[in-house]
């Protein structure tokens, strides 16, 4: 596999770089980000896979977030692939919406024409990312994942259908419940057809409820948070978590919202979640 290294900054004492490969999940071009704390230059380090939300990029999380302090000091590393497949043939919703399409991949493998050709980002996050993390740099297979809104139902999607790949999930803001929220259902529709009993592998709800799987897991969600009412729902995954007693932790941010100011009040708790679960 051949990688091409577009940028290399050095920041707390480790490396943030990027890199632009061709995908054979999603047939284009994609990039992702990769910081490699200062550890990481004399042992392999553990992954902390960052899956960000709608219209955002590798850079979101790595600029934003203020993460690579905390995870220089704790000897982790964090990939944040893009959000979905790109490129001149990858189609795009018909009206630039925001909501589906390039820059929203939801994290599942279409199944629809034309977007089965691309879209099949649950299988790049699943396999091909991480065998290339793990052939190419100094980490080891010892994964933990993360996400905000659409990428926190990535994080959850991903992770309760594979629980023996990570050690645990965290989630800031997650689409919990997709099945019963217009961006889901527009999303999940197009990609993957109207039946819905087809969208249940990608519901974080509808897996927590019925998941024998006990990967410890961590949300925040601010209530000043715009979407919280209409597309966010946490309510649906507590109420699944009690279902199936899942070691389910929510914590609501008094006054916060959906931005990465919310993001980085609390990333250093999120990073201190994973590094317990990772040892």
């Amino acid at each position: 596999m051949d990688l091409n290294n577009i940028s290399a900054n050095k920041v707390f004492g480790g490396w943030h770089k990027q890199y632009t490969h061709r995908s054979s999940s999603l047939n284009c071009d994609m990039r992702f980000a990769i910081f490699l704390p200062p550890q990481a230059a004399n042992e392999p380090v553990p992954v902390l896979y960052w899956l960000s939300g709608l219209t955002c990029t590798d850079e979101n999380f790595m600029q934003k977030a203020g993460a690579m302090r905390l995870a220089a000091e704790l000897g982790m590393a964090i990939v944040a692939p893009d959000t979905s497949p790109r490129g001149e043939d990858v189609p795009d919703d018909a009206e630039g919406a925001y909501d589906f399409g390039l820059g929203a991949g939801f994290y599942v493998n279409a199944t629809q024409a034309p977007w089965n050709r691309h879209y099949h980002m649950y299988d790049y996050v699943v396999n091909e990312l991480p065998a290339l993390i793990e052939a190419n740099f100094p980490v080891t297979d010892v994964r933990s994942i993360s996400g905000h809104s659409m990428g926190g139902h990535g994080a959850f999607v991903v992770a309760l259908n594979n629980p023996q790949r990570y050690r645990s999930i965290s989630a800031f803001s997650p689409i919990a419940n997709p099945i019963d929220c217009p961006w889901g259902q527009k999303a999940l529709s197009n990609y993957l057809g109207k039946d819905v009993n087809h969208w249940k592998q990608y519901d974080a709800s509808e897996l927590m409820r019925n998941t024998k799987a006990k990967i410890p897991a961590l949300v925040d969600q601010g209530t000043n948070d715009n979407f919280l009412v209409e597309q966010l729902k946490p309510e649906a995954l507590v109420k699944a978590a009690e279902a199936s007693n899942y070691p389910l932790e929510l914590r609501m941010q008094d006054g916060y919202d959906h931005s990465y100011f919310y993001i980085s009040s609390f990333i250093e708790d999120h990073l201190n979640f994973h590094a317990k679960h990772m040892k």
